[in-house]
């Protein structure tokens, strides 16, 4: 059987308040839309998550259950499914209130990923997130193991606690992905370059930063690679960090760069491929924020 990901965080259902007003549903959480991308661009894919049995667990569990995605362990700790209010801006980007509960329940010791990718919410909110820094520690010895960053500082807080927990899980990573903003969250005022640095330092192979209309960079110890945004008419940018982070790990597997006896290859990835890497990930995004809601593209649409 082809090792998969494992994809570790939480699943949430965006209530989406668009500028006219109107109310619309949506599956997704950060983890639960970067396994949706990666199951839709067919690779095998499970989710350590929790929703509750409730109305909005039902949403989440089909919308998983479509994409082809199989959980790797019971969603059902938390007594009420998570949900986060999103308000659109003139410009598509959205403000986020949240309801969160987040918890992990044992994921099996006979669970053996190519890759563990952990985000947002479930790699920082307590306590759910001791449960993930100590599940992806046990996996390294085997896997790639990824990070992206995607702060939610009206969940979290901000401050030093918060800064020292991201830390510790990108100590643990291979990869780690951040956004100008989540830099400029953890370390406001400080250059976004000095707080990529920091984060290179504590460990990864490379860390790749998303800016928005500037692009994106890769950063490892060799240097650094930047490509240009993606020109796409933008509907909303819900799951689009989501969709770039997965299709970074996608291309990365149809190039042979993950699993921990890649370790080294990812450490030295030639700069053609990581430009290529990057450009596929912005296409991936791109795709993603043309239409409502956290919806990646499938493989045939790229």
């Amino acid at each position: 059987m082809e090792r998969g990901v494992l994809v570790v965080g939480e699943s949430v259902v965006d209530v989406v308040r668009t500028l006219s007003g109107d109310l619309h549903e949506y599956a997704g959480g950060s983890a639960a839309n970067v396994a949706v991308a990666l199951a839709r661009l067919g690779r095998p894919t499970r989710l350590a998550t929790s929703f509750a049995r409730d109305r909005h667990g039902e949403m989440i569990a089909a919308h998983l259950e479509h994409a082809g995605v199989d959980l790797a362990c019971d969603p059902a700790v938390v007594d009420r499914t998570s949900t986060a209010q999103a308000t659109l801006g003139t410009e598509g980007g959205a403000t986020y209130t949240f309801d969160i509960d987040w918890r992990l329940s044992p994921v099996p010791d006979d669970e053996d990923p190519l890759v563990a990718h952990t985000c947002s919410l479930g790699a920082v909110l307590l306590p759910g997130a001791d449960d993930v820094l100590a599940l992806l520690t046990r996996l390294r010895d085997r896997a790639t193991i990824t990070y992206d960053v995607n702060a939610r500082p009206a969940v979290t807080g901000t401050g030093a606690a918060v800064a020292a927990r991201v830390e510790r899980m990108a100590a643990v990573a291979d990869l780690v992905k951040a956004s100008d903003e989540d830099l400029e969250t953890l370390h406001p005022g400080r250059p976004h370059a000095e707080s990529a640095a920091a984060l290179l330092a504590l460990g990864p192979a490379a860390v790749v930063v998303t800016r928005g209309a500037e692009g994106a960079l890769w950063l490892d110890r060799v240097g650094t690679v930047e490509v240009e945004p993606r020109p796409v008419q933008v509907a909303d940018t819900i799951g689009a960090g989501d969709t770039f982070g997965a299709a970074l790990l996608d291309a990365l597997w149809e190039r042979g760069r993950l699993g921990a006896e890649a370790r080294a290859a990812l450490a030295a990835l030639p700069r053609p491929e990581v430009t290529a890497v990057l450009e596929h990930a912005a296409r991936a995004a791109a795709v993603t924020v043309s239409r409502p809601g956290a919806d990646p593209p499938y493989r045939h649409e790229l």
